[in-house]
């Protein structure tokens, strides 16, 4: 595989060009639009300028939960919890509506100060404890129970969690942010970060999208921690992707499958998802995709059969929506083949989704960050946006 060397993907961030807030007005947010080589501006609330009628454009519906809890041990040691994802039960609905207990995928913070005992926080009416069961590497299984009945854990978690804004704005979580840190069309919880390219939609925007003939749905994707962790090899290759859980309905698969070739997404997590639908339609008995398999083989199926392929296997399972895991690394050199626009903000010098806008743009992303940063765009998950036209 040839080497993608992480350092040739780097640029100058200040800190003054990262918005450590959202603008009062969503739709307001500069637009970046990169066509055919060329780079222009708008304003983010005249997308619908650039996308054709008839067109379809998914978004990802996931919601961010209030995932960072902060326990204090009767020493005085603080012991801050990070659920990542869910073990038991696995899936995320399940989960978060349990009223007896549930086990998590937890980055602790200050382990070595928590031994065997258990750990307890009080909020409200009732008590939750956790329990430290065993290392996952990085990462350690925590069993959570409480003593208050008919109360989910996704309740526990809005009244006694924070929500875990990007560490990059270096400050603390605000009330503020638990409106302007999720779409406007969230509602399946489960991510620990927002899919950000969706925090410039007003319902005023996609009432206006619509209006023009442009379609649109949804998807979920929870995005994971790992979307923050920055490629520490110096050949992109060696990365570890971080695989993360996705849902697509059934009726949302054959209207992609109709609109092939008018594809708009809303971010990298839904491009992720969207082009992993492909691969799991070569295998969608085994709906996982790994890291590299989009390069490992010669993948000759259509996009249409394979989308075909998992209606007919939903179909044959009795099944009305797609769950599948992950772990696809979009960088130079990939082949698209769902995704024709990308709405995206601007990433993280050295980042993975750097090297997927980079696929996409057909290595031109110099031109479009350039442009960027010469002309007073803000950066990261609060800042502007760009819609992007795939180069051929």
């Amino acid at each position: 595989m040839k080497p993608i060397y992480i350092a040739d993907y780097n640029y100058p961030l200040p800190d003054e060009r990262i918005a450590k807030y959202p603008l009062a007005e969503r739709d307001h947010s500069k637009l970046l639009v990169y066509r055919d080589g060329q780079v222009s501006e708008d304003h983010f609330y005249n997308v619908g300028d650039y996308i054709a009628p008839g067109a379809l454009l998914i978004y990802n519906n996931t919601r961010v939960i209030q995932a960072r809890l902060e326990f204090h041990k009767p020493t005085g040691a603080r012991i801050e919890v990070f659920c990542l994802e869910p073990l038991t039960p696995h899936d995320y609905q399940l989960s978060l509506g349990s009223t007896t207990g549930c086990t998590w995928k937890c980055m602790v913070g200050n382990a070595k100060k928590w031994h065997d005992e258990s750990i307890e926080l009080k909020a409200g009416n009732f008590t939750l404890r956790a329990y430290k069961e065993q290392s996952l590497g990085n990462t350690f299984a925590v069993r959570f129970e409480w003593d208050e009945e008919n109360v989910s854990f996704a309740e526990i978690l809005d009244a006694a969690g924070e929500l875990p804004i990007p560490p990059y704005l270096n400050r603390k979580t605000e009330e503020s942010d638990l409106r302007t840190y999720q779409t406007v069309y969230s509602r399946i919880k489960g991510s620990v970060a927002a899919p950000t390219a969706g925090l410039h939609f007003t319902d005023q925007v996609l009432k206006d999208l619509r209006s023009r003939g442009i379609e649109t749905d949804e998807v979920t994707l929870h995005v994971g921690a790992g979307t923050f962790l920055p490629v520490k090899t110096a050949d992109a290759n060696e990365h570890t992707m971080h695989k993360e859980i996705i849902a697509v309905p059934r009726e949302t698969i054959a209207h992609i499958q109709a609109r092939l070739g008018h594809i708009v997404a809303v971010g990298t997590t839904s491009m992720r998802t969207l082009e992993s639908l492909y691969f799991i339609g070569c295998h969608p008995e085994n709906p996982t995709v790994s890291q590299f398999e989009p390069y490992e083989n010669d993948h000759t199926l259509s996009v249409y059969d394979a989308l075909q392929a998992i209606l007919d296997y939903l179909d044959a399972t009795n099944q009305q929506t797609l769950h599948a895991e992950t772990q696809i690394m979009i960088k130079p050199g990939y082949t698209f083949r769902l995704v024709d626009q990308l709405i995206t903000n601007f990433h993280q010098p050295q980042s993975t989704l750097l090297l997927l806008v980079s696929a996409f743009v057909g290595g031109d992303w110099h031109t479009i960050y350039d442009y960027a940063l010469s002309h007073d765009f803000r950066f990261l998950s609060y800042g502007d946006s760009s819609i992007l036209n795939r180069k051929s």
